[in-house]
């Protein structure tokens, strides 16, 4: 999905480190595949050429999703939240999955059953 005109960004709303959370869902699967952050730059790069890019906050650095394995994402659609706080991008999940520890997605562990 790359967008042909800049979209206007000001909708977003950065926190006070520049950063906004940015939701990775699977297209096929519609599972959550992970939760990242972006700063204005690595979001307009996203936009632009479709593929995920984030900003690593441990890093401190531009991290496109896949570079060294390979697990690239790419956008399908996307979307801010009602406040602008937050993102949601329906990828095409490329490779084995999202998650460096090798599962499909970072969010297979469970808290445990919830109260009925």
């Amino acid at each position: 999905m790359a967008v042909a005109s800049q979209p206007d960004l000001s909708v977003v709303q950065f926190n006070e480190h520049g950063l906004v959370p940015a939701i990775a869902q699977d297209q096929a699967t519609q599972k959550v595949l992970m939760v990242g952050y972006m700063n204005a730059d690595t979001l307009r790069e996203t936009l632009t050429t479709g593929r995920m890019v984030y900003w690593s906050r441990s890093r401190k650095e531009r991290w496109a999703k896949g570079d060294t394995s390979g697990d690239r994402q790419w956008v399908r659609e996307a979307y801010y939240d009602c406040d602008g706080d937050a993102l949601l991008f329906v990828v095409e999940q490329e490779g084995n999955g999202a998650c460096h520890t090798g599962n499909f997605s970072c969010f297979f562990q469970s808290l445990g059953s919830t109260p009925q």
